[in-house]
């Protein structure tokens, strides 16, 4: 499952379809507060956040004592293209 997180809502819907169309499960967030709550109960396999998010749930991920490493893809402007999003996100989770 990929926690996808987007304050817009048009945005967050192009990245939720996009990964949907790579068979990935998707948990569609609209702030960094209601993904991090929802993720104490999920076992995401990579978060995808707009870059205004991704640094509260990057510093949320860094005090998880859970011992899991959870790969964060900050959506940047250069990452506007589903091409681009898709081979940002292949990368991450190759790493």
């Amino acid at each position: 499952m990929i926690v996808v997180v987007d304050g817009d809502a048009q945005r967050r819907e192009i990245s939720e379809t996009i990964l949907a169309k790579l068979r990935f499960a998707v948990a569609p967030f609209a702030s960094a507060e209601q993904a991090i709550s929802a993720m104490r109960g999920l076992l995401p396999g990579a978060v995808v956040a707009h870059e205004e998010a991704a640094a509260e749930i990057r510093q949320h991920l860094a005090s998880d004592r859970s011992g899991r490493t959870i790969p964060l893809l900050a959506v940047t402007p250069d990452l506007a293209t589903p091409d681009a999003l898709v081979e940002a996100l292949r990368r991450l989770l190759r790493a």
